[in-house]
């Protein structure tokens, strides 16, 4: 029988072990119960994506936060994968609530749907479950760490308190999920505002430099100088002008916001 408190599932890219994680799982368990199910590896930039490849082997394991014991469960897989194995192994009921973060990193600009953190969110949503999808800024050399050095404590909070937005309101039909981004230096009493998403890359990718294509060779990343970012509405100028927490509620129909019947004609004639 389900308890009265709602339950929330908890994933990340970053892997079972990332303090963000944790930080996530310790506020949150201040709503409701928490169940943790997340990539045991590392697992940054796989989007939505559902490899073959993934073994899908769930470990159960204990992990000690801030002292307290948790029971979790570690999936080989994506997270997006990690997801839907919550969804239809761990959790004995239907979740309230699929929360996905804390990332090492902000996800803005129209590379969030190659992040791992939203992708976790957007299989949520998916499958009819509120989402949110957390991240925070931090510098690029720990994207895919796990670093103590970085302060999840203003994240953890926001974290919490969008988990509780959503839990108690009736958001549009048009919202299938809500992404937030904070700004490294930000506390609980830094201010938020909602804005669309920016129509520009944040990160541009670069080539290797290598001798041969026979050596390792991964593509890399940087901060990108985009055009539009003086737009107020959008979530880049909220996030790094204002310097405030950035929110945007997300849609899952990607069909382009233009007229069919004037589109339609247009490729007849």
């Amino acid at each position: 029988m389900k308890n009265s408190k709602p339950h929330i599932l908890l994933t990340n890219d970053d892997g079972i072990r990332s303090p963000g994680l944790w930080a996530a799982a310790s506020e949150l368990s201040k709503i409701g119960y928490v169940t943790v199910a997340a990539p045991r590896e590392q697992s940054s930039g796989m989007g939505r994506s559902l490899p073959s490849t993934s073994d899908g082997i769930i470990h159960k394991e204990q992990v000690q936060v801030n002292g307290q014991e948790w029971s979790v469960y570690a999936v080989g897989g994506s997270p997006a994968q990690s997801v839907l194995h919550g969804i239809l192994e761990i959790v004995p009921h239907k979740p309230d609530l699929i929360v996905s973060g804390i990332n090492y990193g902000e996800n803005v600009g129209l590379g969030i749907t190659i992040s791992g953190t939203v992708g976790a969110a957007m299989e949520a949503a998916s499958m009819g479950f509120p989402a949110l999808a957390i991240s925070l800024e931090t510098d690029t050399q720990y994207h895919l760490s796990h670093s103590e050095d970085i302060d999840f404590s203003a994240a953890g909070y926001f974290t919490g308190y969008f988990a509780r937005l959503i839990l108690e309101r009736k958001f549009s039909e048009e919202v299938d999920l809500i992404k937030v981004e904070v700004p490294a230096h930000a506390t609980p009493t830094t201010e938020w505002q909602v804005g669309r998403l920016s129509r520009s890359r944040y990160y541009d990718p670069v080539p290797t430099k290598r001798e041969t294509w026979e050596q390792p060779g991964p593509i890399s990343y940087k901060h990108t100088k985009a055009s539009n970012r003086n737009q107020k509405i959008l979530m880049l100028y909220i996030f790094e002008k204002t310097k405030m927490v950035a929110v945007t509620p997300i849609n899952l129909d990607m069909t382009a916001r233009v007229k069919l019947s004037d589109f339609e004609k247009r490729l007849r004639d």
